[in-house]
């Protein structure tokens, strides 16, 4: 396999440092681009499999985890064969900074694909300050 190839592989998420997994599943960790624009900070995962109803995100203590619940489909009266890519769960998690209002946290998902929308608060917000002649 080529280096190119094996820089895009699926990551396996770490095991949080104070539990254990109560699901026999592989949980990875979904890449993600996060962009920071004037007023909001946006988060981008790619979690294939995952829509609305089977993504989980909390905010607790600062520390906003996303989880996405991904169940394998295989047809009726089939069986598997060969397994290149791997089916499991997604999770990471991303300490927040004080800037960010919390309350106004926005999230939607369309083909696999979270979108989080964190807009900053006004205090932190740069603000132009006029500057007259006198």
């Amino acid at each position: 396999m080529s280096e190119s190839a094996a820089s895009i592989q699926k990551k396996e998420a770490a095991v949080p440092e104070k539990g254990e997994r109560t699901r026999e599943r592989r949980v990875y960790s979904p890449q993600v681009d996060i962009i920071e624009k004037k007023s909001e900070i946006v988060v981008v995962a790619d979690m294939p499999g995952v829509d609305e109803k089977s993504v989980d995100i909390t905010l607790e203590k600062n520390v906003l985890t996303i989880y996405g619940a991904v169940e394998a489909e295989m047809p009726e009266n089939q069986r598997l064969s060969v397994l290149e890519y791997g089916i499991g769960d997604y999770q990471r998690s991303f300490a927040l900074s004080d800037e960010v209002d919390k309350d106004k946290i926005q999230a939607s998902v369309k083909n696999g694909v979270l979108k989080l929308v964190m807009p900053k608060k006004e205090a932190v917000k740069a603000k132009k300050i006029q500057v007259t002649a006198q």
